[in-house]
């Protein structure tokens, strides 16, 4: 059993999303024009942020969220306690199917912060959004 997501201190949760928002302003998306930023907070306090890249093949596009991810990886963090997703759509936009897996694969429940470039903002769960992750069962490498 996974412990459920810890909820975020006072000003956490604004400085991820403004983590987030400068992220966004570096991703790299030519073919769609939809920009995402994500920024994603470890346990010892560090914020990874991310954009999506993509690729004219767009299966080899990266989000966001799996960006922040390895970034945080690469440097060293292991353990993380929310992520923050910002997007130019008029409503919140969760992390898609993959993002989720590689969040769960990764952090676990952790808080889960959606904000909008126009300031519409919704927190939830990484379980709410993903309330059936495929777990794997053997040893760890």
């Amino acid at each position: 059993m996974t412990a459920p997501a810890r909820p975020l201190a006072p000003g956490e949760a604004d400085a991820l999303v403004a983590a987030a928002t400068a992220a966004r302003e570096r991703a790299v998306a030519p073919y769609s024009g939809f920009l995402v930023g994500a920024a994603l907070l470890a346990d010892d306090g560090r914020v990874f942020g991310g954009g999506n890249v993509e690729s004219a093949t767009y299966g080899l596009t990266v989000c966001a969220e799996r960006t922040a991810v390895f970034r945080a990886l690469a440097e060293g963090a292991r353990g993380f306690r929310a992520v923050a997703v910002v997007t130019g759509a008029d409503e919140p936009t969760p992390p898609c199917g993959a993002c989720r897996q590689v969040l769960w694969d990764q952090c676990r429940d952790v808080a889960v912060v959606l904000a909008t470039t126009a300031g519409r903002r919704e927190t939830t769960t990484l379980a709410a959004l993903y309330p059936r992750p495929f777990e794997f069962e053997g040893p760890k490498p």
